[in-house]
């Protein structure tokens, strides 16, 4: 049965004072919630968000993009000279979101249905690497990964068993992960693909130090299957 809104003057869905029943409501949408995981790691242009999500159309990203914003999750900002552009980007609120996308992740993969070989966003694997990597096995381990995924940059910079990701450059990298594609650095983390059919078929490529890169691979790991 397809959820309406009702309209009761205040238009909730669910007329429930619970913070999950608002939540849905903020982010239960068909999108909303993947839209907010896509500016996770900072803002994007329009024609980013509809890249890294090429089953929705302009229509439904304007209104989802508006909604959010109209929640307080989103803000729109204009980019200044040389390259002046319109980016969205989350609220401080909206960034308080990761936990949640997390969990869900987490839960998700859980699933004998979960399928780690699907497509996805170069922001999805970032965040899952945050939301799958071992904090006991890194523990004693530092390391600056950098990623280069189709173009996509982000430098990973693990400390004391923390695991912050962020957008940009990544020359200062000790070792940098480029593919064509997230669903290539996914293979290596999460469905046992070994490096050198990778790097032989898949377009893997491993700069810098290989042995660190490696033993950073290892880091992760999809949870055991419940259902």
């Amino acid at each position: 049965m397809k959820l309406q809104k009702e309209t009761k003057g205040h238009g909730k869905w669910y007329d429930d004072a619970c913070g999950t029943a608002f939540a849905m409501e903020l982010l239960g949408e068909r999108w909303a919630l993947l839209v907010v995981r896509e500016l996770m790691l900072g803002p994007r242009r329009f024609s980013d968000l509809r890249a890294s999500l090429p089953g929705i159309s302009a229509k439904v990203l304007t209104e989802r993009l508006g909604s959010l914003e109209d929640a307080g999750v989103l803000a729109r900002r204009r980019l200044p000279s040389p390259a002046p552009a319109q980016v969205y980007e989350l609220t401080s609120w909206g960034y308080a979101a990761e936990p949640l996308i997390q969990e869900l992740g987490r839960w998700a993969a859980m699933s004998s249905r979960h399928d780690p070989t699907l497509p996805l966003s170069a922001v999805s694997l970032m965040l899952s690497m945050r939301t799958m990597f071992d904090p006991a096995k890194a523990a004693a381990m530092s390391a600056t990964i950098g990623f280069d995924i189709g173009g996509e940059r982000f430098l990973a910079r693990l400390a004391d068993g923390e695991l912050p990701i962020e957008r940009g450059g990544i020359d200062a990298a000790r070792a940098i992960i480029r593919a064509p594609a997230a669903p290539v650095v996914a293979g290596l983390l999460y469905a046992g693909v070994a490096v050198g059919a990778l790097e032989a078929e898949g377009g893997l490529v491993i700069e810098g130090d290989r042995e660190l890169a490696l033993a950073f691979v290892d880091l992760f790991e999809l949870p055991p299957r419940l259902a």
